[in-house]
């Protein structure tokens, strides 16, 4: 079954790497939408016009950073079951332990290999099952013959 990601960065390089990420490890996305800032997704998500089945933000970004993101997020009857995974160099275990008492769904430090994103992805997404997450070599993370 396909899903719809929404992806918040204020990299444009980071939104694109984390996008073939997820391509290159064959989960069945059906598309991506893009944010450089909290309030950019924020305006996106509560304008209705499509909806999103994960989010994956980064903390440190200018307007509305990461964690107001989540928090506003959060707060939203409408937003609030969305799953979020924080992807992000900040990685504390104090602002790890934050952001899960938030209401983040999983955090993944940058770097990353492609099969932890895939992991986390797979677990939080239940209904993508054996067939929809591929199998991953165990030094990559990668299918065979998939290369970034």
């Amino acid at each position: 079954m396909t899903k719809r990601l929404m992806i918040v960065d204020d990299s444009p390089v980071m939104r694109a790497f984390v996008r073939r990420t997820i391509l290159v490890t064959g989960l069945p996305a059906s598309g991506f939408l893009e944010a450089s800032n909290g309030a950019e997704a924020l305006a996106h998500l509560r304008s209705g016009t499509t909806g999103v089945d994960l989010i994956l933000t980064d903390i440190n970004m200018p307007v509305l950073d990461g964690e107001d993101f989540l928090r506003e997020l959060k707060r939203d009857p409408a937003l609030a079951a969305i799953p979020v995974v924080v992807v992000s160099t900040d990685s504390t275990e104090q602002r790890v332990g934050a952001l899960l008492r938030l209401g983040a769904s999983d955090y993944v430090r940058k770097p990353f290999p492609p099969e932890r994103l895939a992991e986390v992805l797979c677990q939080l997404l239940p209904d993508w099952g054996p067939e929809e997450c591929p199998e991953t070599g165990p030094e990559t993370g990668q299918k065979k013959g998939a290369s970034l």
